[in-house]
């Protein structure tokens, strides 16, 4: 053991490596998976979309733009970044999304954080509403989707790279919209794909879709006391996605309830790993 370890000694200074993680000192950050921007530009309040309420009223639905300040880059990977509450409340400056679009945009993504149709009652009852909600957040999701591929060249994404990423009732809207693309609402005949390429979860599962071959890639962040978004949920998801034959990780926190933000750091890095991996990030636009 002595003589192994001694090699490794000679073998990290011969290569400047650091002998903790055998990775290059002093090497450039590796853009989409390290921060290489120190500031972001967040443009707010675009309209993406306008669409009826369950009680018909139309509203217009909007979203937040983060850019790393100064990117020349003009085919940079995208996320749609999808709040939490229940179907019921918030918005999309929710804390935990800002944190990781920001995280992500300095790393070189563009992030696109939506507002999305909500009830009053969503899912805080489990009913005829809550699963109208879940539609049509999915269905938001999804056009927003498309707007994002649409104003490709605007924004400076890549259209082949574009991901889906959300908390709890986010978390499940991302799951669908990686499940269920085909499926974009009624009285809809978009000539856009509502495609993603991956999909991050953080305490979700899909509900109302069921995923099929070819399907998006997913990783999703769950506690196994999970009592919004049980674990079975969860569980059902990976399941069905394997079956399918896709690409699904889980990063399980055992005794942590729903949406365990004290995890955040793991969150970030697990995310910038997984779509580095998933996106084929290795071979975009630098």
């Amino acid at each position: 053991l002595l003589v192994a370890l001694t090699a490794l000694a000679l073998v990290a200074i011969a290569t400047g490596c650091d002998l903790r993680t055998m990775t290059p000192t002093g090497t450039a950050p590796l853009r989409y998976r390290d921060a290489v921007f120190s500031k972001v530009t967040v443009t707010k309040d675009i309209a993406y979309r306008g669409a009826p309420l369950q009680d018909g009223t139309m509203v217009t639905l909007r979203l937040d733009v983060y850019r790393p300040t100064g990117d020349t880059v003009t085919k940079r990977p995208a996320i749609v970044w999808i709040h939490g509450g229940s179907f019921a409340a918030y918005d999309k400056t929710s804390g935990e999304i800002v944190n990781e679009a920001t995280t992500l945009a300095k790393q070189g993504y563009v992030g696109f954080s939506i507002d999305y149709r909500l009830d009053p009652v969503g899912c805080t009852n489990y009913g005829p509403q809550c699963i109208q909600a879940i539609r049509d957040a999915w269905h938001d999701a999804q056009a927003a989707v498309r707007f994002v591929r649409d104003h490709a060249a605007q924004y400076g994404v890549d259209p082949t790279r574009i991901a889906a990423a959300g908390t709890s009732a986010g978390a499940i809207t991302a799951f669908n919209v990686g499940y269920g693309a085909d499926d974009v609402g009624p009285g809809v005949t978009p000539t856009t794909s509502s495609k993603v390429r991956s999909v991050v979860s953080l305490s979700g599962a899909a509900l109302l879709t069921a995923p099929n071959p070819g399907e998006a890639a997913a990783l999703d962040f769950h506690g196994t006391a999970d009592d919004l978004v049980p674990y079975s949920w969860s569980t059902s998801t990976v399941d069905a996605a394997k079956k399918a034959g896709l690409t699904i990780e889980r990063q399980t926190w055992e005794g942590a309830g729903h949406v365990p933000l004290q995890y955040m750091a793991t969150i970030l890095s697990q995310t910038s790993n997984f779509l580095y991996w998933t996106m084929d990030l290795a071979h975009a636009a630098r």
